[in-house]
């Protein structure tokens, strides 16, 4: 082997030492790191479990608040809209209707599904005993105003929740939805979607009765 063959294979070892020192090693990874993900997708496994278990009625969805009392948060009225008699609708204060069951209806006037439930709900407010609060979610109030002008009002109470701030207090999931409340304040039923003749017969109602009578 010439000297300049040895210089050579010298100097190729050389650089090959170090490339192999600049690569750093790898890095170990604790698996901390991935409890976060696999503790939600456990929640999302579970939550799917649930929703779709044989003979679940879709519009029945799990709800924090059931047997808890109900939100305490106050809406302002809207402001222009006007009762049966005249005077200026109260805001939702459900203080103010202790003592009686109350059902708590989620609406808006841009959403389609409200005005497909509305006439049954025009037709409930017409039920002796029965009482309805709206809460009207991020709306503008003349759409609103202009809602109940031409489908009318089944409303004792309808607050405005501009921010949807009160929408997230009641754990809301979308428009429409309606809570059954007790005359004690306590949330007995969450409805999602839209209220049906038969929705409001078999469940709205004996609820509603139920928590008059205290049975």
């Amino acid at each position: 082997m010439t000297e300049t063959e040895t210089e050579t294979e010298t100097e190729t070892e050389t650089e090959t030492e170090t490339e192999t020192a600049r690569k750093p090693g790898r890095r170990k990874v604790n698996p901390a790191v991935y409890i976060p993900g696999l503790a939600f997708f456990a929640l999302v496994v579970l939550f799917a479990v649930i929703m779709a278990r044989p003979g679940r009625d879709a519009s029945e969805v799990p709800s924090m608040l059931l047997g808890k009392p109900a939100p305490t948060i106050t809406l302002p009225a809207i402001e222009g809209l006007e009762g049966p008699d005249g005077a200026p609708l109260p805001g939702l204060d459900l203080a103010a209707l202790a003592g009686r069951p109350v059902l708590v209806n989620v609406w808006a006037s841009w959403c389609v599904p409200c005005r497909q439930e509305h006439p049954f709900l025009m037709a409930l407010a017409e039920r002796e005993g029965v009482t309805i609060a709206g809460l009207n979610y991020k709306d503008k109030t003349e759409n609103a105003i202009g809602f109940l002008s031409r489908l009318g009002n089944p409303y004792a109470q309808a607050g405005a929740d501009r921010t949807g701030r009160a929408a997230i207090e009641w754990g809301v999931y979308g428009v429409p939805e309606s809570f059954v409340v007790d005359s004690a304040g306590t949330v007995l039923y969450k409805h999602v979607g839209p209220l049906t003749p038969e929705a409001i017969e078999t469940e709205i109602l004996p609820r509603l009765r139920g928590a008059e009578t205290g049975e």
